[in-house]
């Protein structure tokens, strides 16, 4: 018996309060509130359903890819995005959830996902915009993870901030390629930065106003800077590079502020925000429905393999 479990339900509480305090990480052999469970298992399910549904809109365009190499580069993305879901499923079962019943969760509607994977790919320019700006507004929001009172999830979070970053470069590689091209290509470009820039900046969440997780999220070190920090992070840093690609963003309020020394930009359309989230988004529907018929086409696969583990457990 450890000495911890011979301490009352308060004295862990302190310990845990503690261990927060000195900056240490929670593990998953330590005992949590209850309410920080159900925190980082809702938070990890969450970004764990936002990399499996993310493999679908730029999933659509590999048999449609330009080239052999542009092929490829899509197919080792998507790739990644799914064992970003892996890590990622894998570490809310270190806190007891179960995966099944996670996945279950998903295809009812129960737990969301990133609102940003419910607009619809309309050109290959996507492909290179959502790697720029939306892979970008990941990093921004996931760097940070790294450092997440978490381990699991802390831990996690360092190789798939590697990948990210590595894919927001692809991204920005191939519209420069595009920018290089014919005026239909640049054109193409900026049509989809017009269409991706404002659900970019919603993915960092509500304003911190009226974000209901964010205070008690940052008091137990899981986040380290709000939403509005972050997003405002990330338009400073998207204008250079928007600058450098020649592209511009549709927004006539962005203008450098001199006394901040941060962008000011327009007001977010929060009503749309609302809509996407509560699943009356362009492509809610669909995506979902596509991800329950991959999960009972996959039924089969599952049995097969518990099927195998329990023999080989039987030869042990």
């Amino acid at each position: 018996m450890t000495i911890l479990a011979e301490l009352s339900e308060e004295d862990l509480e302190k310990y845990f309060e503690h261990t927060l305090e000195k900056d240490q990480r929670i593990e998953p052999r330590d005992w949590v509130p209850e309410a920080y469970r159900r925190t980082m298992i809702r938070m990890m399910a969450q970004h764990a359903h936002s990399e499996i549904i993310g493999m679908q809109p730029e999933g659509n365009w590999i048999t449609r890819a330009p080239s052999l190499r542009r092929k490829a580069i899509l197919l080792a993305k998507v790739q990644d995005e799914a064992g970003h879901g892996l890590y990622l499923y894998s570490a809310t079962e270190t806190l007891g959830a179960d995966r099944t019943d996670l996945t279950e969760r998903l295809v009812t509607g129960r737990q969301k996902y990133s609102s940003i994977f419910n607009y619809p790919t309309l050109t290959f320019a996507d492909v290179g915009v959502i790697g720029w700006l939306v892979d970008g507004a990941a990093i921004c929001n996931q760097v940070p993870l790294c450092r997440s009172s978490y381990g699991p999830y802390a831990r996690a979070m360092i190789r798939i901030c590697k990948e990210e970053s590595f894919h927001q470069r692809q991204g920005f590689e191939l519209l420069m390629t595009m920018m290089r091209g014919t005026r239909a290509q640049r054109d193409m470009v900026q049509d989809a930065v017009n269409r991706w820039w404002w659900p970019s900046l919603m993915m960092f969440g509500p304003p911190d106003a009226d974000s209901p997780n964010t205070e008690q999220s940052m008091a137990w070190k899981i986040k380290r800077h709000t939403n509005d920090e972050l997003r405002q992070r990330f338009v400073d840093m998207s204008v250079p590079q928007a600058e450098a690609l020649g592209v511009t963003f549709p927004d006539p309020a962005l203008e450098w502020n001199a006394e901040r020394g941060h962008y000011d930009f327009g007001e977010i359309d929060w009503a749309e925000f609302k809509q996407v989230v509560s699943g009356n988004g362009p492509c809610n529907a669909e995506r979902v429905e596509h991800r329950r018929r991959a999960h009972e086409d996959g039924a089969w696969v599952r049995e097969a393999a518990a099927v195998h583990a329990a023999k080989q457990e039987g030869k042990v």
